[in-house]
């Protein structure tokens, strides 16, 4: 019995400090997530080109070398 009800005492006090940390959390605005999605959303465009272009011309490459 001591058991479980200190068992449920850690949960509670965890379920409370967990409440307590979110309350102090400064949620971004609307805008403020759009524009930061927006960013996160070019860079990962950006880099997926650039890795691609980079993909492609290392394997031209190795073929050409593998080829003679």
């Amino acid at each position: 019995m001591v058991r479980e009800a200190q068992r449920e005492n850690r949960i509670s006090q965890y379920v409370r400090e967990t409440r307590a940390e979110l309350r102090k959390v400064v949620w971004p605005t609307r805008e403020e997530a759009i524009n930061l999605t927006a960013i996160v959303v070019g860079t990962i465009f950006v880099m997926s080109i650039f890795f691609g272009t980079v993909d492609y011309l290392l394997t031209q490459l190795f073929r050409l070398l593998i080829s003679r």
